[in-house]
């Protein structure tokens, strides 16, 4: 027991002598803001590259922020989770507003983000005629979205998982209905448009990963919800993907996925990559099963060609099971 108090008193000094120093003490209160490179702190702080990345190095080992690795870029954000992120939670809140350091740091902070703005909305121009072809098909956006709100807010979720993020509007849309949200996508450029609109939101406590959603890189019940929304027609394999899912809810946890009724608009395949052409409620009911949860009855939101449902289910809440990070209920089925 002793041990354990020295190591815990150790964790908390290091992280102390880490921020007792002025930049970064000033790069804590920027990553509380959400998740920021090594060259976006350079263009905030005005300091050279090595400088801030040791900077950097420093607060990562002291417990107080969290780096994460995408391609060729890592971000830095406050830390969630570990012994000293109390700690700096609380030194953030300590830092007024009113402090002309912190005051022209934040100004900088928003010259920033404008400049992601600016490239999400190219992202978003050279893509769009693609997304609207197919929206045209189907029910309203507003329509979906309103269900979907409704269907998370039936019960309180406290860390909500996105998978398949995409440009982040899920994590827009129901950012105010959970105390902590993280989306994951393979795409890099989704994942930096997503980044654009996420800090624009101020969703201070949503988080994006780069992630493969057959493989995610979290223990088994971490997460209360999960969302797959009109994501899972992509996916080589629909069964590996909920499976996954089912692994990293708690039990009595919820997985929603939102998706296309079964069709036969065989275009969507040929020129928008879809590998499945919707989901038949008896093909997603045997889907679910096999990945351990037991589902409602969906909701349909009919449209013209296409019909858009909302596939609610749930890991049974005697369920203790903790496969390994592959997810030991994973079963192939294809067609």
């Amino acid at each position: 027991m002793a041990m354990e108090i020295d190591s815990s008193l150790e964790r908390l000094l290091q992280g102390l002598r880490a921020v007792a120093e002025g930049t970064r003490l000033r790069i804590l209160a920027l990553c509380a803001h959400g998740e920021l490179t090594v060259s976006d702190l350079v263009e905030i702080l005005g300091q050279s590259q090595p400088r801030v990345s040791r900077h950097l190095k420093l607060l990562v080992e002291g417990g107080l922020l969290e780096r994460q690795q995408e391609g060729n870029w890592a971000y830095y954000r406050l830390a969630e989770r570990g012994p000293v992120a109390a700690l700096g939670r609380q030194i953030v809140d300590l830092i007024p507003d009113s402090d002309p350091e912190h005051a022209l740091d934040l100004k900088r902070l928003e010259e920033v983000r404008a400049g992601w703005a600016v490239k999400a909305e190219s992202y978003f121009k050279r893509n769009a005629a693609d997304w609207d072809r197919v929206r045209a098909l189907h029910v309203d956006e507003a329509r979906v979205e309103a269900a979907l709100r409704r269907l998370i807010g039936r019960e309180p979720v406290g860390e909500l998982l996105d998978i398949g993020t995409g440009t982040g509007r899920v994590l827009e849309l129901l950012g105010d209905k959970v105390a902590a949200a993280i989306g994951i996508d393979r795409s890099l450029d989704m994942l930096k448009v997503a980044r654009a609109k996420v800090f624009r939101a101020g969703l201070r406590h949503c988080q994006l990963r780069h992630a493969d959603m057959g493989r995610l890189p979290f223990p088994a019940a971490r997460f209360d919800g999960a969302v797959l929304h009109m994501t899972l027609h992509y996916v080589e394999d629909p069964g590996v993907a909920l499976a996954e899912a089912a692994r990293v809810l708690r039990p009595g946890g919820r997985l929603i996925v939102v998706d296309f009724d079964e069709h036969d608009r065989s275009e969507l395949r040929e020129n928008h990559a879809h590998r499945w052409l919707g989901f038949s409620e008896a093909r997603m009911a045997r889907l679910l099963e096999q990945a351990g949860l037991v589902a409602e009855a969906p909701e349909r939101l009919p449209g013209e060609p296409l019909t858009v449902c909302l596939w609610t289910a749930r890991r049974p809440a005697n369920d203790t099971l903790t496969s390994d990070r592959t997810g030991a209920r994973q079963t192939r089925e294809v067609g």
